[in-house]
């Protein structure tokens, strides 16, 4: 029996609770299958070798093959899950205040031009792979295109936002409408915990 290294995060809401913006049924798909495969096939290729017992985000920063890709796709859905809140919940009130929301106005010049931006950004990535939002070390915002299981960690980035385009995230309920479920994403963003993600030292 091979040793419990890595788990399948608990959401911090109801399956259900996303809708009509990611359907209980993605939900059920996209975390209970696709996020376990990975926590799955991460446990057993890192067993026996020197990733075993690594943080996750280390081994996105110098593993390579299988186990880069799976430990990737793993934080990547991981940072995924949690920036969301209910629609109800997912409050735009106070955003001014926050220091996530000046740096976006700062090097954006508006929260309208980096949802233009960020959109277009997850459009135009040929294939499957994820759009994020990333700080550098002096708090600088950018964002990036990532193919595959890319993270902004392997670019000495800390991540702080992410749309996942793959086409298992949004097939179900969007079909092949890319935008459409970019677009609608933004109305069940927690803010608060992207604040908490920038400001983290």
């Amino acid at each position: 029996m091979l040793p419990l290294l890595f788990t399948l995060i608990s959401l911090p809401y109801a399956a259900e609770a996303l809708e009509p913006v990611i359907s209980k049924e993605t939900i059920e798909y996209h975390y209970g299958k696709h996020l376990q495969g990975y926590v799955d096939n991460l446990n057993k290729l890192v067993t026996g070798t020197e990733y075993e017992g690594m943080p996750l985000e280390e081994i996105v920063v110098k593993a390579q093959g299988g186990i880069f890709n799976n430990a990737g796709q793993i934080l990547n859905h991981n940072l995924y899950f949690t920036q969301f809140a209910p629609v109800k919940e997912a409050t735009t009130e106070g955003m001014n205040e926050l220091a996530v929301m000046k740096a976006i106005v700062r090097d954006f010049g508006s929260l309208e031009a980096f949802k233009a931006e960020f959109e277009q950004k997850g459009v135009t990535l040929f294939g499957s792979g994820w759009v994020w939002l990333a700080a550098d070390q002096e708090g600088k915002l950018v964002i990036t295109q990532e193919p595959n299981a890319g993270n902004p960690l392997t670019k000495g980035l800390k991540p702080l936002l992410t749309m996942d385009v793959w086409e298992h995230a949004y097939y179900i309920d969007y079909r092949n409408r890319r935008a459409a479920h970019l677009q609608a994403l933004w109305q069940i963003i927690n803010w608060k915990e992207i604040e908490r993600r920038y400001v983290c030292k």
